[in-house]
């Protein structure tokens, strides 16, 4: 079953909606709003590496505000336990059983705070649900519901005391981005504004969390061509074997390049994946999945840089995919 182009048209009618609102709170940031987006409604999960100050917090509360969601916030540190994630089971001695106090993991978007200041044992907490949408504490399983996104961040500028994230779970996140800094204009806009302490409070959602879900089934049906998925799997190839990584594409992430780009398409409205949203989406999806050589970091190469290369030794499907 192919989406109509009613359904399409629906779909970017309720993706421009939602991008509206949260752009409200984000000024001057559509791009980046639109990614995260896209991460959403591809059930996946946002790893943001950007400064202090540049909004994070309140992009994941705009976003959980606009779906009709909840939304918690994870300051991650060195003594934080698993349990502080993902909840504890503590005896109740009027009632004599065992009872689950939920962990802040239990909501719609949850956002973990300088992800890489905590234990490796504790940013292992999040693997499960993460990969599954459930925890599992003393045994019992529990769904922590959907629509879930986690929107990890991290500080690119203090290394000091940090953990650094393995490569299976960075491959866990669908995209990783940042906001970075707002322009000339959107900085005067947001100090003209700045009697707001909370530029999410009275947010109101556009979309219920039943419609995420709607949202997120339908894209799953965009139609990818058989030239559109070679293209993938021939640029993870070359990312495998180009001489400054290491550790190139895997399967995982190339799943997660055909995942994106069909919401990506729908959120054009359009029925079909094109070789440019595949670009578009090339540097959020592979940036934090391809491992450079000890010699190209030494050289000062970039990842971008990387991409570039990879996408410019790839040629695209030449004829239109529908």
């Amino acid at each position: 079953m192919s989406v109509s182009q009613e359904q399409a048209g629906w779909f970017s009618q309720a993706f421009q909606q939602m991008v509206g609102n949260i752009d409200q709170v984000i000024l001057g940031k559509q791009h980046v709003v639109r990614l995260a987006l896209t991460c959403l409604l591809s059930e996946g999960h946002l790893l943001l590496e950007d400064y202090p100050g540049t909004g994070k917090t309140q992009l994941a509360r705009a976003i959980a505000a606009t779906v009709q969601g909840s939304s918690s916030r994870i300051q991650f540190t060195p003594d934080l336990l698993p349990s502080d994630v993902t909840g504890v089971t503590i005896y109740d001695q009027q009632s004599k059983t065992f009872d689950f106090h939920r962990g802040p993991v239990f909501a719609s978007i949850v956002l973990a705070d300088e992800i890489n200041r905590a234990s490796p044992k504790t940013q292992s907490a999040l693997l499960e649900v993460m990969e599954e949408g459930r925890v599992t504490v003393d045994g019992t399983t529990h769904d922590v519901g959907s629509p879930f996104m986690v929107v990890a961040t991290q500080n690119p500028i203090e290394q000091a005391g940090t953990y650094r994230l393995p490569e299976a779970q960075l491959d866990r996140f669908l995209m990783k981005t940042s906001l970075g800094y707002p322009d000339h204009e959107a900085t005067v806009a947001v100090l003209a504004d700045s009697a707001r302490r909370d530029r999410t409070k009275g947010l109101r959602p556009v979309v219920t969390a039943k419609v995420v879900t709607d949202m997120a089934a339908l894209a799953d049906q965009v139609h990818v061509d058989a030239a559109i998925l070679a293209y993938v799997s021939r640029i993870a190839e070359e990312s495998r074997r180009h001489r400054d990584v290491r550790l190139g594409l895997s399967v995982r992430g190339c799943l997660a390049f055909v995942r994106c780009a069909k919401t990506w398409a729908a959120g054009q409205g359009r029925t079909h994946v094109v070789p440019d949203d595949i670009k578009m989406l090339a540097e959020p999806v592979m940036s934090h999945r391809l491992l450079l050589s000890a010699e190209a970091e030494f050289a000062g190469v970039q990842v971008t840089d990387v991409i570039g290369r990879i996408l410019g030794q790839v040629a695209p499907p030449t004829e239109r995919v529908a």
